[in-house]
């Protein structure tokens, strides 16, 4: 089992769980983070640190955003590792569980 970043993150990208996480196994695009599941160790310490609430066991997705769950696996192949915290997007705060973001995704 793996975690995954959701679609609250697109927009948003709080990058507080990867401070946390022991494997550097996020990856980060242009308004958007994903969890590469070949080395994520389901340690659990992202998901209490993302104030998106973005972040789920593979088990756990919303039924609505099972799709994040490729995503995420594809995107960690082509994007670069991030393995420090920094600043949000500008607008986060205001992105910050709107719904409907999934086609805001820069790939």
């Amino acid at each position: 089992m793996t975690y995954v970043v959701t679609e609250n993150c697109i927009q948003c990208k709080y990058t507080d769980c990867v401070d946390v996480c022991p494997v550097d196994c996020f990856v980060e695009g242009p308004n958007f983070l994903a969890i590469n599941p070949d080395e994520c160790i389901d340690c659990t310490l992202c998901v209490a640190e993302c104030p998106a609430e973005a972040i789920f066991s593979e088990d756990d997705v919303p039924a609505n955003q099972q799709h994040f769950i490729e995503l995420n696996a594809r995107l960690a192949k082509v994007w670069p590792t991030i393995t420090a915290r920094k600043e949000p997007l500008p607008n986060a705060d205001e992105m910050n569980g709107k719904s409907g973001k999934t086609e805001l995704l820069v790939e």
